[in-house]
């Protein structure tokens, strides 16, 4: 595996990170900036860079490389496997009424199964339902494949995200990148860093993603009478103090992002499904334990591997990066400090994360999660 990577500023030219060696039909992921992503010739800007490279794009709350965490940016890496295949497949949810599931379902069900290892999904982040995008996709896999990903940001604005496959991004794309190989390999983990306070409560009216009762009562009611003062700053304060979800349909519980709320009915609408009949309790952090999440969830990555790994795709949430803040790099130097500086990296700060759990095969929607997939061939 051979790697370049390079990033440009809104007012600089290209500047290149590492090395400029000449690629073979890189696969070439382009993170960034969704008002630099819109331009109309960033498509031909990178094309002229890679002329015979798959571009994917993907709009980010920001780009992660081993140097830096960038919001006014894009960055580019490209990556030539030598002993390996990838194939990439895209469909559009603008297509399919908005049913995220079928789209999951179609977009799987392009891949040839054979020696199929693992799938890297990129998901625009404005109209999908993660958790019925994940549950269409698991339909459709066999043989237990790996499919790890995101959902693309569009920093702390929430107002639309772009992805798209050889060609300028546009609004709900989803790109898959399919992996092939003998010898490839690749591991991930999940870890959060989160901790629940505060009374359970029971979800009495939920539908698909959107919350409206808990015990009986609004669920919006509820959440501004706990946020007290700071409820005058949602949606954007929900990012702080995110759900922990307990389903009587998962082994484990997951976290749920508040991504806008309704006031006419008194709802809020996450970034996942909830289901009635849970149980949910508010949630909150500190830069510490972010931080020590992130460490966690690389050395159990390394730990499930054969060989050393090549490649690091991290995911992280929009809610961890503004915990973190001015401190927002220090989730990726503790990921680094354990892949080791021979890894690249490579990532984006995302709407919500695609995993499985840990110990398990079907991947789900996360949030409020540092999802790391090593990669090697």
């Amino acid at each position: 595996m051979k790697t370049v990577q390079l990033k440009k500023h809104k007012t600089a030219d290209w500047n290149y990170l590492t090395e400029n060696i000449t690629l073979k039909k890189p696969l070439v992921l382009v993170f960034g900036n969704r008002y630099m992503l819109e331009d109309d010739t960033i498509f031909e800007d990178v094309k002229a860079l890679y002329p015979d490279g798959h571009l994917v794009f993907g709009s980010t709350s920001g780009d992660i490389t081993s140097n830096s965490v960038d919001d006014d940016s894009i960055t580019v890496t490209a990556i030539e496997f030598e002993k390996s295949q990838f194939l990439i497949k895209t469909s559009n949810i603008l297509n399919s009424d908005l049913d995220s599931y079928k789209t999951g379902v179609d977009l799987v069900n392009q891949f040839p199964e054979k020696g199929l290892k693992y799938i890297f999904v990129l998901s625009e982040g404005s109209f999908i339902n993660g958790s019925e995008l994940t549950k269409g996709m698991n339909a459709s896999i066999q043989n237990n494949i790996l499919i790890t990903g995101g959902l693309c940001g569009d920093a702390a604005r929430f107002e639309k995200t772009v992805a798209s496959y050889n060609e300028n991004p546009k609004p709900g794309e989803i790109v898959a990148i399919g992996f092939y190989g003998e010898t490839l390999e690749a591991s991930f983990s999940i870890h959060g860093g989160w901790t629940p306070f505060g009374p359970e409560r029971v979800v009495t009216k939920s539908e698909s993603n959107v919350l409206y009762e808990l015990d009986n009562q609004p669920a919006l009611d509820l959440y501004k009478k706990y946020l007290g003062d700071k409820s005058n700053e949602l949606p954007a304060a929900a990012l702080l103090y995110p759900l922990n979800v307990k389903s009587l349909k998962e082994k484990q519980s997951f976290v749920r992002t508040i991504l806008n709320i309704n006031e006419k009915d008194n709802a809020m609408i996450l970034a996942g499904d909830i289901p009635e009949n849970s149980k949910v309790q508010l949630m909150m952090t500190n830069v510490d334990n972010i931080a020590n999440a992130s460490e966690r969830a690389a050395k159990q990555a390394l730990e499930l591997r054969t060989n050393t790994s090549q490649l690091a795709l991290l995911v992280s949430c929009i809610g961890r990066k503004l915990v973190l803040d001015q401190r927002v790099e220090e989730e990726i130097e503790e990921v680094v400090a354990v892949v080791g500086q021979d890894t690249t990296i490579c990532g984006f700060y995302s709407y919500g994360e695609i995993a499985p759990f840990h110990g398990e095969n079907n991947c789900q929607l996360h949030n409020q999660t540092m999802t790391i997939t090593l990669i090697s061939e």
